[in-house]
This record gives structure tokens, C-alpha cells and sequence, in this order.
């Protein structure tokens, strides 16, 4: 373990090497007397499937080196991956829940990968696809699987319906909190059973008794072990301190036990033995996911089959970690092994993408196995020998903290150098502006866009209702209207058929804040530089989300443009139907104000872009919820507020501007209630932390004599700019809770955040 860290922990030369490729990887293109500066080519696709300790390691140290030419992929169910060494100690409150994760979205970010957050559900090895239901599949040249085991019991009458498995480690961990507070308010009853004797369930075990404890709770575990004797397969020294530490808890042991059901509140033995539970955990062996018996793989008891190089039987497929059995020195299922495969495994894939000869991984025959002992404690098991306490304990803790902070304390990688030479006022802008976001954090501020907008000629058609000023320009058509809309995002995920979806539906908010239902949509996409075979893998990515977004939307997609360019672009120009336009003006005093989702995708976006870490949690499931939120449909809403006498969609002026926007139109002035703004999870926090999307400043400015506001990060977030934002609408006060009700029942975070008056066109926050 230790050799690992110190081969994989980042130097100042590892920085160096990372900014030196970053710098080489753009060259001049010179082409008909143009010079344009390009990023080189991605070729070939690299996909790791699942979030295992290997692939964590793997994905850090690419970010040292990567290979260019790939495009890395990383897919796993949560943006977060748990670390199986701190379980035990977390289960027993030593360690927060944030000290055991690894931010897969954030570590992906650093490495240059894509991370997808979806279930494998198989691999089609025929045309080099991973299938993950729900989105289009993803290709591949290589693949890598390290997505772990379960510990459930299926075949187990009741278990699936009312006990939990310690693995997949994240579930049984939030299981274990709700526990313990439904068991401090008497909720259930104090009885835990444990299934399965083994390492894992007496370290569980003592570890659930140290939190009870340490809590002052009343319960009791009772352990159950089918074999004739506990902890098989430990060393005698090491078992005996075990068995020891059960005792000291008072933890029951009962040996010979086979379960035959688990009900809401007991287990049942075989022996008719009704055991009372009100938590019970499945800790009893190890077992494959079923999905790699579809793949055609070689398997042994369901675990893919992998030789010296850790390549299966299909040598585009690698494994590693305890979904794999190496045939050529078969080992128990321990992350130690995992940890020590991800060198190899890293040389070896490069190698299989064209970069070096491949090597062999040769696992040591025996590890030294540190098992904590609930409180601060713990036992070694090697050699036989009984080697137990307190400076175990701290051993361990420290090899932990060690391994987790290569995850947690990411480097700031240098940022390219500018030239020496510049002309006068690049310098100051570069020092000025941060980071250019994408979404609507990268587009032009209000002020300026206004004021080119001030010197566009008035529409001379007739049947050009209105043109620039609105969500949408509306024309005449028949007896109603038609609106038309465009929209361009540049990508900030790189998962394009994420980043797909949220455009459409970013592109169809301006056509249902005017009431208008989607008509037909024109793309345009901008691909970065890719060989044919990763251009086809991403348009079809692309067009599978927009086409089921607009589909989903009464729209048809209908044509389009692409082209080559420096970044992942995508847009959409989408035309709607309606009787009549619903616009920002048409607002009355007495409204309410609704805002139907909540704010913060600039900020969240922005922190994920920057590396930054979340105050008080995990950014990567900042980010998860903020692209869960930005994919949901605002059609039900729209539909809902249809009546509304002014609406519009809050996008990249932030809610401010578009507010003011409303209250311009209708000559009115409003009063908002910042602790009523609907916020994703971590913006506030982020905001306090003084993180600000690029657009941010601008937005803030172009409003800031029409604005009172007080000196906080809610205050802040009004100014955030938003993607795919929610609906801000002015509704009759009296209306306000039946709509708030049914945005509720729709899945939106919907809020009544103020309300409206006479006077001149202002915005007071209190």
C-alpha cells in the first residue's frame, strides 16, 4: 500500500509534465493564408466502467500524464465513490461521511475524462458498446471493468424488501444513518441482526456497537455465521482479538445459524428460531453483478476472468478489483489487490491504445490485514499472530488519510503562459476575468448586448409581431402566432448526450415561456477535432438525447448543421405554435411571483470547472443534482402557468435581470424574499466561498442601479446565470397556492418568492 502511494503521489515534475502537454497539445493550423489554433485530435476511446479504487487511481494518474489522442470515460451510478478501507470507521463515527468519498466528478474534471453517471447494464463486445439504460450507448476501443461485488441475498425470502447489504457501500452506509435516527426516536426496535461471520460482518459488527455506544443508544447485534466456527479463514492471533472485541460489545455470536427468511422485523432460522430485528445486514460473501454473465466473457463463479495483464478473454476488455478472478494467481477478494493492480493496469491501456508493450501484474502471496476493532483500535492479522491496539489503529488511520488525500487534495495545475509580449489591455483583462464558463455563463453580458441590440433596425415586415426584446421573436400565422428562437450552448460537461439534452431543452424554455408548443427543431454542432469513428459515437450521442427531448416536447427535429471548431458546441433554433404570445410584459400589482426551480447551476458549474471544493459536502453530487435539475422538462410547467399574466425563463442574466426585464415591461416594481429563493444543493455555499461564474460580474453591473439588495451569498445567487432555468411568472395572488401545489406534485421546487407593486420599475430584497 504504502509503495503504491509514494508511486502514485503527485510531484512538482508530474505538474510540469501536465502543463507542458497542455501547452504542446494546441498547434497552429495554417491553411489558405489562416492560422487558427486547434487542439490535437481524439482518436480513440477509453471507457472505465465503474468508479472502483483502481479506476480512482487510474483516472488521478492520468491527469499527470494522459495520453493525447484519447478521450477518457469514466461511468459509474454516483457522482461519488465510497473508499471500502474507512467504512468500518465511518459506520462507527470516526470518520464524516465526506472523509470516505471519492468525488468521481471532481477527480474525472482533473484527469480531462467524462464522467457519466448511469448503471452498466452489458457490453456489447460485437460493435464495442457499453449499454447504460435510459441514454444512448457508449462507445468503445478499450474498456476497463472495476465495478465491485454485492453482498446481498437474492435467493433470501424478504431480504430485497427488508434488510440492506453492506456492498454496494454507499446504500448501506445511508441505511445506517436513517437507522440510528429513527432507533433515537424510538421508531424501531433495538435489535440488529448481522448475516455473515466473516472480515466484514465482526468488523461491521464492532463497529455498529462503537457508534451505539458512543451515541447512547440501547441495542443489540446478534451475529449469525452458517459455518460450525466464526471468522474463517482469519489467523488465530487475529481471531482471537476478534472474538475478544465481540465479547467486550456483547455482541452475540451464533454459529451453525442458517437464515431461511427476513421479515420486517426478524429473521428466521432454519431451525424455526425467530430472531427480532429491526435492522438487518447482509455481510455474506461476495457476489458478481449478473449483467457479466451476458457479456460472453470467460468467467469463474461469475467474476471475469483475467490473466497477467489483467485483459480478459477479449483482449479490448480489461478487469481488475474483486469483479475479476486472476486465473494466473487466484486471490481473495481485498482492495488491496485493486489498489496494486492500477499501475499495470494504466501501462497496460495505454499500451493496448498504441503507447508501450504491455506487463505483467504479480499479486504478493500474503498482506498484512489491518481490521479496526470498533473504538479506536484494531487488529493485524499475518504470520498468526495476535497484534492488537491503539497504534494499530493509528497505523491505519494514517495509511487511510494518506490514500484519500490524493483524492481529496487535488494540485492546482499551472495554467498555460501567456506570450511576453502583448498589446496594451490583455493583461488586465486576462487578471480581470475568470475562467470562461459554459452554458449561459459564457455568453455575451446584458449591458452589451443591449446596446449593439439598440442599433438594430425595427422589423419592416408586417407580420413580424415583435423581434428582439423577448423570449422569442413572434410572427404571424393564421389566426394565432408562431415564435422562433435559437439558442447555443458551449459545453460544460463533456458528456454529450447530457450536454445534448440540456441545450434542446435550454432552446425549448424560450418557447414555452411565450406559451408557444414546439413546432421543429433545426442543430447546429460544433465538434472539437475527432477521427470519423468518434465523430459518428458522438453525434449519434447527440442527436439520441435532443431528438427524445423534442419528441417528449410535441416537436420534431428536423435538419441541422455541423462543423468542426476548437470546443464542443451545441444549439438549437426551435419554432412553437400558439393562439397568443405570452410576454415579459402584462404584469399586475397585487402579483405573485413564482420561480420554479431553483438557482446556483452557474456557480456549481463554475466551482466543478475550477477543481474547487465543496465547504460543507461533496461537490460531485452538487453537480449531479445540478445536471438532474437542467435535463428536467419545463414543459408541465409551462402548461401550468399558461395563464400566468407575464412569464419568462430564467437563463443567462441571471433572475435579477430577467426580472428587471419584467418589470420594465410592465411598469412595475417588486419586492422579493431572499429567504424564500428555491437554491441547488452546495450554490449558497459555494457563493459564500466567494465562487462566481464568468458571467457573473457582467450580470451583476448591468443591473446594479436598479437593484437593493443586501451583502450575502443568496443576494449573490440572483445575479448567477442560470442554464435550462426555471419559469419566473406573475400570477394573481390568489392563484399563487393552487399553482405552487401542482408545480410541487410536477417534480418542480417551485416557490412563491415575492410579489409585485405600483411604482417605478425597481427590485428590493430583503
Amino acid at each position: 500500500m504504502l509503495g503504491i502511494l509514494r508511486g502514485l503521489r503527485v510531484t512538482a515534475l508530474g505538474a510540469l509534465r501536465k502543463m507542458n502537454w497542455t501547452l504542446a497539445a494546441r498547434v497552429a493550423w495554417v491553411k489558405d493564408g489562416c492560422t487558427a489554433m486547434m487542439p490535437l485530435p481524439q482518436t480513440r476511446d477509453l471507457v472505465l466502467i465503474g468508479g472502483g479504487h483502481a479506476h480512482a487511481l487510474v483516472l488521478r494518474a492520468w491527469a499527470m500524464n494522459p495520453l493525447p489522442g484519447v478521450r477518457l470515460t469514466v461511468i459509474n451510478p454516483d457522482p461519488v465513490a465510497p473508499y471500502t478501507g474507512m467504512l468500518p470507521g465511518h459506520i462507527a463515527g470516526h470518520y464524516g461521511r465526506a472523509d470516505l468519498m471519492i468525488d468521481l466528478v471532481r477527480l474525472a474534471r482533473f484527469a480531462g475524462a467524462r464522467v457519466i453517471l448511469g448503471r452498466v447494464a452489458g457490453i456489447d463486445r460485437t460493435n464495442r458498446m457499453v449499454i447504460v439504460p435510459g441514454r444512448a450507448a457508449i462507445g468503445y476501443d478499450i474498456a476497463s471493468v472495476d465495478i465491485g461485488i454485492a453482498s446481498d441475498l437474492p435467493n433470501l425470502p424478504g431480504f430485497p424488501d427488508h434488510a440492506v447489504a453492506a456492498k454496494p457501500l454507499g446504500p448501506f452506509a445511508a441505511a445506517w444513518d436513517r437507522y440510528l435516527v429513527a432507533l433515537a426516536a424510538g421508531r424501531v426496535p433495538g435489535q440488529i441482526v448481522v448475516i455473515g461471520a466473516g472480515v466484514g460482518g465482526v468488523e461491521l459488527s464492532l463497529a455498529m456497537a462503537e457508534r451505539l455506544r458512543g451515541m447512547k443508544l440501547a441495542a443489540s447485534i446478534t451475529l449469525l455465521e452458517q459455518a460450525d466456527t466464526a471468522l474463517p479463514g482469519v489467523g488465530t492471533g487475529a481471531r482471537a482479538g476478534l472474538l475478544a472485541a465481540l465479547a467486550r460489545y456483547g455482541v452475540t455470536v451464533r454459529v451453525a445459524a442458517r437464515p431461511q427468511a427476513v421479515t420486517a422485523d426478524s429473521v428466521v432460522l432454519e431451525d424455526g428460531t425467530i430472531l427480532p430485528a429491526g435492522f438487518t445486514l447482509g455481510v455474506a460473501g461476495a457476489r458478481p453483478q449478473g449483467w457479466l454473465a451476458e457479456t460472453g466473457l470467460d468467467l469463474e463463479a461469475g467474476f471475469i476472468s483475467v490473466g497477467p495483464t489483467l485483459q480478459s478473454s477479449d483482449p479490448l476488455i480489461f478487469a481488475v478489483g474483486d469483479c475479476a478472478h486472476m486465473t494466473h494467481a487466484p486471490r481473495p477478494k481485498a482492495g488491496v489487490f485493486a489498489v496494486r493492480q492500477a499501475p499495470v493496469l494504466l501501462h497496460n491501456m495505454r499500451a493496448a491504445l498504441g503507447a508501450g508493450r504491455m506487463r505483467t501484474y504479480r499479486p504478493q502471496g500474503d498482506y498484512l490485514k489491518l481490521i479496526s476493532t470498533g473504538a479506536q483500535s484494531a487488529v493485524a492479522d499475518k504470520w498468526g499472530l495476535r497484534l492488537d491496539g491503539a497504534i494499530l489503529w493509528r497505523w491505519k488511520d494514517r495509511i487511510d488519510r494518506r490514500f484519500m488525500a490524493m483524492f481529496h487534495d487535488l494540485p492546482a495545475m499551472a495554467p498555460p503562459q501567456v506570450p511576453r509580449l502583448l498589446a496594451d489591455g490583455v493583461a488586465q483583462h486576462l487578471a480581470a476575468t475568470p475562467p470562461l464558463c459554459g452554458g449561459c455563463g459564457a455568453k455575451v453580458p446584458g449591458g452589451a448586448l443591449r446596446a449593439a441590440l439598440e442599433g438594430l433596425p425595427a422589423p419592416a415586415r408586417a407580420d413580424v409581431i415583435a423581434g428582439a426584446g423577448d423570449d422569442a421573436a413572434v410572427l404571424t400565422h393564421g389566426a394565432g402566432v408562431q415564435v422562433i428562437t435559437t439558442d447555443h450552448l458551449r459545453a460544460f460537461t463533456p458528456d454529450a448526450y447530457v450536454m445534448a439534452r440540456i441545450a434542446a431543452l435550454h432552446a425549448l424554455g424560450d418557447v414555452w415561456a411565450m406559451g408557444a408548443a414546439p413546432q421543429v427543431a433545426l442543430a447546429q454542432v460544433t465538434l472539437p477535432p475527432m477521427s470519423d469513428s468518434l465523430q459518428a459515437r458522438t453525434l449519434a450521442e447527440i442527436l439520441s438525447a435532443a431528438g427524445e427531448a423534442f419528441r417528449s416536447a410535441g416537436a420534431d427535429l428536423v435538419g441541422g448543421h455541423t462543423t468542426i471548431g476548437a470546443e464542443l458546441t451545441i444549439g438549437f433554433t426551435v419554432t412553437g405554435l400558439a393562439d397568443r404570445a405570452v410576454t415579459k410584459g402584462g404584469a399586475k400589482a397585487g402579483d405573485a411571483l413564482i420561480l420554479t426551480r431553483g438557482l446556483g447551476s452557474g456557480v456549481v458549474m463554475a466551482a466543478e470547472m475550477a477543481h474547487a471544493a465543496l465547504p460543507d459536502g461533496l461537490l460531485g453530487e452538487a453537480v449531479a443534482a445540478t445536471l438532474t435539475a437542467m435535463q428536467r422538462s419545463g414543459r408541465t410547467a409551462a402548461h401550468l402557468l399558461r395563464d400566468a399574466h407575464a412569464l419568462t425563463d430564467v437563463t443567462g442574466f441571471g433572475l435579477a435581470g430577467h426580472l428587471v426585464e419584467m418589470l420594465d415591461a410592465s411598469s412595475l416594481a417588486a419586492m422579493i424574499d431572499l429567504s424564500a429563493l428555491p437554491l441547488l444543493p452546495g450554490a449558497e455555499a459555494l457563493a459564500g466561498a466567494g465562487v462566481r461564474s464568468s458571467l457573473w460580474a457582467g450580470n451583476k453591473v448591468s443591473v446594479t442601479t436598479r437593484v437593493t439588495a443586501p451583502d450575502s451569498p443568496r443576494a449573490d445567487l440572483m445575479y448567477d446565470p442560470q442554464t435550462a432555468g426555471g419559469f419566473l411568472a406573475a400570477v394573481p395572488n390568489a392563484l399563487a397556492p393552487t399553482l405552487i401545489a401542482a408545480l410541487r406534485a410536477a417534480g418542480e421546487d417551485a416557490a412563491v418568492i415575492g410579489h409585485l407593486s405600483a411604482g417605478i420599475p425597481h427590485l428590493t430584497c430583503n
